[in-house]
């Protein structure tokens, strides 16, 4: 939300600006300079830094939530392109940001403070709507510039400068634009507004209560007050302000209150991402103990199972396995309640029971992407690579843009002795990574090891001139 706003401020510094004083009409469909393949230039550059510099968090659970709930809402907003990419960042502070080519970021910390799927489901309606109303397209063609990549590095810098809570991206921005920036809260204003009203209406027609974004807007401003009315550098520029809350509070209670409940899906990974930020098992234990002590809690199945998470991560195994097949009992079906089962049966070595709660899961689930990756880690703990390696190609076809399964797929590959497959899994985990170069010098190893007219070969030497293209584009760019 606050990166969204430092690049429409970005923006307005470039050259042009003033030869027109008027604010761009907004919610139109842009179209113009910018393509929709320069976006996801960006796009790729964007996710290229943030890979590279980014904290990330790559548990397969949360992630599956995220998706989840990303695409509830995605059928509501007015997007030209509904083919996103999440990027899960590890940290504990709120934040989330869209950028061109549908990169949508979340931070662990938002579900940390989000005490409602409402709540959280708010931020991210917020940026779809941003994304919708193509605020950074629009500007670059009133600008008439037709230099997106340039441009991605400055983004970039912006975004890993918030997600990392440091300077390590300003690097990539000119010193000017970025001061320049700092001037222009007027247009941000316009456009956080927009993206409100545009966000309201993509909750309540996604069927969530779009009184979760005031709610969402109290909880930030509250935040703020306890730093001392300071927010980091990086956020300075978010017009968020008392009054704009009101302004939403008023527009969501005209929708009809219906009274929407959570799922239990968003508790259970907040619990989850509560054990991960915690500052130690033992903490996260006694934390969640705690909370079990309190009036009811004994029916509350999130901290019942957050409690199994610290048993889990404090290697309190079997208090952990008691928790989770009371839960099971109850949910015979759930799979966080599976998953996390079998990542107890395989931290205490028990791969055979770990192997037969995931394969019985994944026949309910087939292409499940927990319980599949769960599967693949317990192959490859009972040296299984040619079984782990099946499970991660499937995964990866999946996902094709989650670095770390590559390189699970690549140690998966090494395992089973196929050379070929391993120079193939890293070539991809390196496009990913932007060395494009690397990527090509694995093609080529694989191909050496190919005997000519193998369909196999056929297939690296077409993704091996792939990259030598982009190679030869990038040089002559």
């Amino acid at each position: 939300m606050a990166i969204t706003a430092l690049l429409a401020l970005l923006l307005f510094s470039m050259p042009g600006h003033a030869q027109e004083s008027r604010l761009p009409s907004i919610g139109g469909s842009g179209g113009g300079l910018i393509a929709g393949q320069q976006e996801s230039d960006i796009g790729q550059q964007v996710m290229v830094s943030i890979r590279r510099s980014a904290p990330r968090i790559s548990d397969p659970l949360v992630y599956d939530y995220l998706s989840a709930v990303t695409y509830r809402l995605v059928p509501s907003a007015p997007l030209q392109n509904r083919d996103l990419t999440l990027a899960l960042i590890d940290s504990p502070a709120i934040n989330a940001f869209a950028v061109p080519g549908g990169i949508v970021g979340v931070n662990g910390g938002l579900f940390l403070n989000a005490a409602t799927e409402q709540q959280f489901a708010s931020v991210l309606a917020h940026e779809l709507a941003h994304l919708s109303q193509r605020h950074f397209a629009r500007r670059m063609e009133q600008q008439e510039t037709s230099a997106p990549l340039t441009l991605a590095g400055m983004i970039a810098g912006i975004v890993l400068s918030a997600v990392t809570q440091s300077d390590i991206g300003f690097a990539a921005i000119a010193g000017t634009q970025a001061l320049a920036a700092q001037n222009m809260l007027a247009y941000s204003r316009s456009h956080e507004q927009e993206a409100d009203r545009v966000g309201l209406d993509i909750l309540a027609s996604a069927g969530m209560d779009p009184r979760g974004m005031p709610e969402m807007f109290e909880i930030m401003m509250r935040q703020n007050r306890m730093q001392g009315n300071r927010l980091p550098e990086y956020l300075s520029t978010h017009p968020l302000t008392q009054s704009r809350v009101a302004d939403t509070r008023n527009r969501a209670e005209q929708y009809p209150d219906e009274n929407i409940r959570d799922g239990q899906e968003y508790h259970l990974m907040r619990s989850r991402l509560q054990v991960h930020y915690a500052p130690s098992p033992d903490v996260a234990v006694e934390t969640f103990e705690a909370y079990l002590d309190r009036p009811d809690a004994q029916r509350n199945e999130a901290i019942r199972y957050g409690l199994s998470v610290a048993y889990l991560e404090d290697r309190q195994y079997e208090k952990a396995v008691d928790i989770l097949n009371d839960l099971l009992a109850t949910n015979p079906g759930r799979i966080t309640f599976q998953v996390t089962l079998a990542e107890v049966r395989l931290a205490q070595d028990r791969v055979d029971e770990a192997r037969s709660i995931l394969k019985d899961a994944l026949a309910r689930n087939p292409g499940n992407y927990p319980i599949t990756h769960t599967l693949a880690l317990t192959e490859i703990a009972d040296g299984n690579g040619a079984a782990a390696a099946e499970h991660l190609k499937q995964l990866t076809r999946q996902l094709p843009g989650q670095e770390h399964l590559w390189l699970k797929l690549a140690e998966a590959e090494g395992m089973a002795r196929n050379i070929v497959g391993v120079h193939r899994a890293r070539a991809e985990y390196d496009v990913l990574m932007g060395d494009l170069e690397s990527a090509q010098r694995q093609l080529r190893q694989a191909q050496e090891k190919l005997p000519a007219g193998a369909p196999q070969r056929q297939v690296v030497t077409e993704r091996l001139a792939e990259i030598t293209s982009r190679l030869h584009a990038r040089a002559n760019s």
